[in-house]
């Protein structure tokens, strides 16, 4: 269940999978707390892997990229609920409480949060809020919001800083980011933004520094990548094809036998 950021409304998730597992990737516009119900999740960015498990808690921090594995139990269902902290909301509890976030140089995708009864409690009172019709709901849910946000400051006073945090991307290495982000499979204008970039200027830098255009170089830099995995780490092309940043096998084949002149599975 989720509201819409076009109207500013809190977003809320309850996501349920039958006995399969999911696999993507995503952009992560905004701090998420979420609570494992059944089923594990493991996540991986750039430097890190983070699992989680039947009864875990985690912060999912703003502004990065990850790709995940949702796994349901044996004969069983994945379940997680989530909630997405906007801007909005932090910036009015962080004036409430008068505090100004200090400086971090955090490079973490998802921080594990140890169980705690007021953590619990507030999940089973939030389900039974997703249960009620969605329409006239959203302020009720806004203020599950905030008391999600007052839970973690007081049990857990270490992520002001990290929640409280609005300031935006600055200008960054470019070449160092890309080489070690090509696999995402987001829109440039992701990449942009997360370079501190404007989508022109982006691709202004991208050209001058790799005298190629963001699209052609993040395709080859992805086929590089995954004749690697082929030749040298004995993966098959459906292990690779999600992990290099292709949407689906069929077109990874086509443009991998068009550079290679062999489709992936004859390497």
């Amino acid at each position: 269940m989720t509201a819409s950021k076009d109207d500013k409304t809190p977003q809320v998730l309850y996501s349920c999978y039958y006995q399969r597992t999911r696999e993507g990737e995503h952009f992560i516009p905004e701090h998420v707390f979420s609570y494992q119900i059944s089923g594990t999740m493991t996540a991986w960015d750039a430097k890190n892997t983070y699992h989680s498990k039947e009864g875990d808690f985690r912060l999912s921090v703003r502004n990065r990229l990850a790709k995940f594995a949702k796994q349901p139990p044996e004969n069983g269902e994945f379940k997680v609920i989530s909630l997405f902290l906007d801007q909005e909301t932090l910036q009015e509890i962080s004036r409430e409480i008068n505090y100004t976030a200090k400086k971090t140089t955090l490079d973490i995708t998802a921080i594990p949060i140890a169980s705690n009864p007021l953590y619990l409690s507030f999940m089973e009172s939030l389900l039974a809020y997703l249960q009620l019709p969605q329409e006239n709901n959203q302020e009720l849910l806004r203020l599950k919001i905030k008391e999600a946000v007052y839970l973690l400051i007081k049990i857990n006073p270490e992520l002001k800083d990290i929640l409280f945090d609005f300031s935006e991307p600055g200008k960054i290495d470019l070449e160092a980011f890309m080489n070690k982000n090509f696999h995402f499979n987001v829109h440039l204008k992701r990449f942009a933004y997360l370079t501190g970039r404007s989508l022109a200027t982006f691709k202004r830098d991208f050209q001058k520094i790799f005298q190629d255009t963001p699209s052609h170089w993040l395709q080859q830099r992805r086929l590089q990548e995954a004749y690697y995995l082929i030749s040298n780490k004995a993966k098959t092309p459906s292990e690779v094809y999600i992990d290099v940043g292709f949407e689906d096998l069929s077109h990874f084949s086509f443009a991998f036998k068009k550079k290679y002149g062999v489709s992936p599975s004859k390497v």
